[in-house]
């Protein structure tokens, strides 16, 4: 990999991508945000944990398929990088979801890469992608006129997730990139579990598993269940409801859901 910024950004230059960093993106901190159901949000957080705790060979998939409802995208997807991988095969696309669906098991090069840049940034990043850098490819694609790309890493793996529109220019704001910070979170948890449940069952070792999965599921049942509550009470067109005190609890539970999963990534890998 490239030694420093400067070496990654030349890579992207001229190559129909723009990939910008979102701690110093003005223009993108100014958007407008947009108004998100939050039934359709607080769903698609269950369906994501209960594939976590019951079917974590699904994790990803799931998870991917959430950003674009939470998001409101028209796709995303999960990279990871490969260790052993050629530049011309260096980023591996492991979830898909929406119209970039036919693309799972797609490899990108190592230059020019959004997926690198921001991992060598190490932080959110805002991209487009022109017709140009799939020319450079030889593939076709909706361009991706808005998108967010946020790293994640585990104790031997690095990637990336991402959402995207194909064709609206201020399709997401600073509350989706909060939104995918969670997600980066659950993707290198979904991903180091995966690993760990295949090494459990190749050794036999499935009440282990099991025992991780009932630890998790109590670690993250309050927030998730003081979100279901909120969503319930939206649904019922509650009148007497704060929109904006309803926003600063559904806040402060994303924030303690984040918390907690930060603090299960911090949790040792088992050795076997």
């Amino acid at each position: 990999m490239p030694d420093n910024d400067g070496a990654m950004e030349t890579s992207v230059e001229n190559s129909g991508l723009e990939v910008l960093d979102l701690r110093v993106d003005a223009a993108f901190a100014s958007r407008r945000f947009h108004s998100r159901d939050v039934g359709t949000q607080m769903a698609a957080l269950q369906r994501l944990s209960r594939a976590l705790l019951d079917r974590p060979d699904t994790i990803l998939q799931e998870l991917v398929m959430a950003a674009v409802d939470m998001c409101g995208a028209d796709s995303a997807g999960i990279s990871i990088e490969k260790e052993d991988g050629s530049d011309e095969q260096c980023y591996l696309w492991i979830a898909t979801a929406g119209q970039y669906s036919g693309f799972l098991n797609a490899f990108l090069p190592r230059n020019p890469s959004a997926c690198g840049l921001c991992l060598e940034r190490g932080h959110a990043q805002h991209f487009t992608v022109s017709k140009k850098f799939f020319d450079i490819l030889g593939v076709e694609a909706p361009l991706v006129t808005d998108g967010i790309l946020l790293p994640w890493k585990t104790d031997d793996t690095r990637g990336t997730v991402f959402v995207m529109a194909h064709g609206r220019s201020e399709a997401f704001d600073q509350n989706d990139a909060d939104l995918m910070t969670m997600l980066a979170d659950f993707a290198a948890m979904g991903y180091k579990q995966q690993k760990q449940q295949a090494r459990l069952i190749s050794q036999e070792r499935a009440a282990a598993a099991a025992q991780m999965a009932n630890r998790l599921a109590h670690e993250i049942n309050n927030p998730l269940q003081s979100m279901t509550n909120a969503a319930f009470l939206v649904e019922q067109g509650d009148s007497g409801l704060d929109p904006k005190a309803l926003g600063r609890e559904l806040s402060n539970d994303i924030q303690r859901l984040a918390g907690l999963v930060q603090q299960l990534l911090l949790l040792p890998v088992e050795k076997i």
